[in-house]
């Protein structure tokens, strides 16, 4: 079985080609040859779905690890029968936090959230009274995130209506949504009590790989409400509940994902809430916690699914 793994070409971060790595090590440890190509090395014509390069003829991969969010790539890659782990809808529906609730909506529960009305570049939001709605049913304070951004970066946890219309003024245009803020439970990871007033962050991060939950860590940041390592949180193993396991096996299935990371987070009833799913969530920070390689487990996924003699799942 030979595959191809299909990255950005323009991201340039040994974070990045360390997991490339891991998933070509996995798959040659399960008999796989996988060969990494980058979304720039594929020429297509989109008018007629079609591969120019290579020539798919003398070099037809068995399958395709998707590890990029080039969705126009990855519908002409399907359109010429190529089998891609994510599939083209399940990445797109990721990638865009707002697909993914409208996708989710009356399945999962999630937080609060609103659609922020659509703009173009060019004037931006140079009018914001539609705010006033959302605010006075949301309350302060409330996160705006923009729909597509990673590692927490464009996520903003929002006070009061000057600073939430100066955040919009700055997105020139860029989709956003309004979420309800989740405020941690009142203790940290060392079961201290926390004063009302402190901002931190805390969540789940669950992985899932072929309709199993196979690793997950608590995150936490005392010093930020964003809980994302990236931005200096810090996590340890941790063993979910039924309830969230069971949620983060729904999302995938509703979203039709092979693998994710699905990131959850816990309310003032204690019940959990879906925050996000990750279509190729980065997996060394659950590798340190849990000593659990995802690379392994995605490749026995995928080369069990395409028909090759069974492999020991991981």
């Amino acid at each position: 079985m030979k595959g191809w793994l299909i990255v950005n070409r323009f991201l340039n971060n040994g974070k990045f080609s360390e997991l490339y790595d891991w998933l070509i090590t996995a798959a040659g440890k399960a008999g796989s040859e996988l060969t990494l190509k980058t979304n720039a090395d594929i020429t297509v014509r989109t008018d007629i779905n079609s591969i120019v390069y290579p020539d798919l003829y003398t070099g037809r991969p068995d399958y395709v690890i998707f590890w990029d969010k080039d969705i126009r790539l990855a519908r002409v890659l399907e359109a010429a029968g190529l089998t891609l782990f994510n599939c083209a809808d399940a990445i797109e529906a990721c990638d865009d936090k707002s697909l993914t609730c409208a996708r989710l909506a009356g399945s999962v529960r999630m937080p609060v959230t609103y659609s922020v009305p659509f703009t173009y570049e060019g004037p931006g939001y140079c009018n914001t009274d539609f705010l006033i709605q959302i605010e006075e049913r949301m309350g302060f304070p409330f996160v705006l995130k923009e729909c597509f951004g990673s590692f927490g970066e464009q996520v903003h946890l929002i006070s009061t209506h000057e600073q939430c219309v100066d955040i919009l003024r700055t997105v020139k245009g860029r989709p956003c949504m309004i979420q309800e803020y989740i405020k941690p439970e009142h203790s940290n990871t060392h079961g201290q009590q926390t004063n009302d007033h402190q901002i931190s962050g805390k969540d789940k991060r669950i992985i899932v790989v072929g309709g199993k939950c196979i690793a997950s860590m608590l995150r936490y940041n005392e010093s930020d409400f964003r809980a994302n390592i990236a931005l200096g949180g810090h996590a340890k193993a941790y063993t979910p509940t039924d309830r969230e396991a069971a949620m983060a096996l729904k999302a995938c299935s509703i979203l039709k994902l092979d693998y994710a990371g699905v990131d959850i987070l816990t309310d003032s009833d204690g019940e959990p809430l879906l925050c996000e799913v990750n279509s190729n969530a980065h997996f060394k920070g659950i590798f340190e916690c849990t000593g659990i390689n995802a690379a392994d487990a995605i490749v026995a996924h995928i080369l069990n699914s395409i028909g090759r003699p069974k492999i020991k799942k991981l």
